[in-house]
């Protein structure tokens, strides 16, 4: 089990690029696969998650080369996929599970989807039941990994409104609906990562959209294109985090995606007082992209405005060291899909924040956390093999007197395989061993 060792840094500074968006990474393989031609990928996130997916396209017959972070897929076409001769193991990755589900629920052969414990404990049932009402014949034991999926169903589009805010219901919902008969329609009761339909669209599927309300004709086909994947928000937000509550901090984050949907953490770290300035805004392949600098910031709690919450879903481990760091207190409520991510994040981040001395009240769908000074830990912190958390811990030094060790930093490599040399390099000290 490997670990991380913090300790004091020196003022952060420095401009960094931290590696491709995660969601937009996976979409590019799933969908350059069922399109027709080859499709070209620049800034592919070599993460183990994203790397997952890519293999279980490999095993299911499509010709993809990769040189780092440039990929090239060879495209079957809708109905070009062949079945695997295993179970496609993906990991640690709950969007790979989840999306594929929609996908392979419309093959004509069998299909088993399987991954790491971690995985094997997240809910399926919330991609299950839409899928049932398509038309799939797709189980899993109490509803988790592994999923088997019998092929050869003829999917019916259905109208469906998710019961929880979540792009990963609706991407599979949409992914079905390419193979089903009629229109299938998703409606929102708030606003979800866009990834999905911003991508199809690319690839020259017709995707009508409204405020909460998408729909597409199954049918149809998808043309092959170039995509040149952006940095992901949700690595940027750690150094942004770190660069807010360090002292004379100023550091610049390259070319990072700032698609709508995706910029929670940065309203919240304004709200809170944060010092941040969005440079260099432009367009690319349908996605906002901007350099986004951030300077040492007077951090105040507030009340996280909960339309704000799935905005931001993935990043509040940072934001919660933003709350520990910040004057007065910080209370989220409406985030209770954190506690079905990796790992209970609620928890798992108040046990940690407690060890560093910092008071907080777990709430059943949320937290109340109040700011004040980082103590030297009695025993190490458990990440509970989740990445997001040993970051999270890790950016933490920037404003600890002592040292902070975090256990089970493994699956850091999942999402952003080069996180201590890019820390490191800004000025941080981490150190990473076995």
């Amino acid at each position: 089990m490997a670990s991380f060792l913090t300790s004091c840094s020196r003022p952060l500074s420095g401009s960094i690029r931290v590696p491709g968006d995660k969601s937009i990474s996976h979409r590019s393989i799933m969908l350059g696969s069922i399109a027709s031609g080859t499709t070209k990928v620049s800034g592919f996130l070599q993460g183990e998650d994203s790397l997952a997916t890519l293999n279980a396209f490999k095993e299911m017959g499509v010709s993809i080369e990769q040189n780092s972070s440039n990929v090239t897929i060879h495209g079957v076409g809708m109905h070009g996929l062949k079945a695997p001769t295993n179970a496609l193991n993906l990991g640690n990755s709950g969007t790979s599970i989840r999306l594929m589900s929609g996908l392979l629920s419309a093959q004509s052969f069998d299909s088993e989807l399987c991954g790491d414990e971690s995985l094997s404990k997240r809910p399926m049932a919330r991609v299950i039941e839409p899928l049932r009402q398509m038309g799939a014949d797709i189980s899993g034991l109490n509803s988790m990994p592994p999923l088997s999926i019998t092929g050869g169903k003829a999917l019916t589009a259905i109208e469906y409104t998710l019961p929880v805010v979540s792009a990963q219901i609706k991407s599979c919902i949409l992914l079905a609906g390419l193979y089903s008969k009629g229109s299938t329609t998703v409606i929102e009761n708030g606003i979800s990562r866009d990834h999905t339909e911003r991508m199809l669209q690319g690839f020259g599927y017709e995707v009508q959209t409204s405020p909460n309300k998408i729909s597409i004709k199954g049918g149809g086909s998808l043309k092959a294109c170039n995509i040149e994947v952006p940095s992901d928000i949700s690595s940027a937000a750690f150094f942004m985090v770190a660069a807010c509550i360090s002292d004379k901090a100023d550091i610049v984050l390259e070319a990072v995606n700032i698609n709508p949907t995706r910029t929670g953490v940065i309203d919240i770290l304004k709200l809170m007082g944060g010092n941040i300035e969005l440079l260099n805004k432009r367009l690319d392949a349908g996605e906002l992209i901007a350099d986004i600098r951030v300077q040492s910031s007077n951090l105040k709690g507030i009340q996280i405005p909960e339309h704000l919450v799935p905005l931001a879903i993935d990043e509040f481990p940072a934001l919660f060291i933003a709350a520990s760091c910040a004057q007065g207190e910080t209370l989220l409520t409406g985030a209770k899909e954190l506690r079905v991510k990796e790992s209970d994040r609620i928890q798992v981040m108040a046990d940690g924040l407690s060890t560093l001395g910092i008071n907080n009240q777990v709430l059943e769908d949320g937290i109340r956390i109040i700011g004040g000074e980082f103590k030297e830990q009695a025993s190490p912190i458990e990440s509970h093999h989740d990445h997001r958390i040993s970051m999270a811990f890790a950016i933490a030094s920037v404003r600890s007197s002592s040292n902070i060790s975090i256990n089970g930093v493994d699956n850091v490599k999942t999402s952003f395989p080069n996180f201590v040399e890019l820390a490191n390099s800004i000025g941080m000290s981490i150190t990473e061993s076995a």
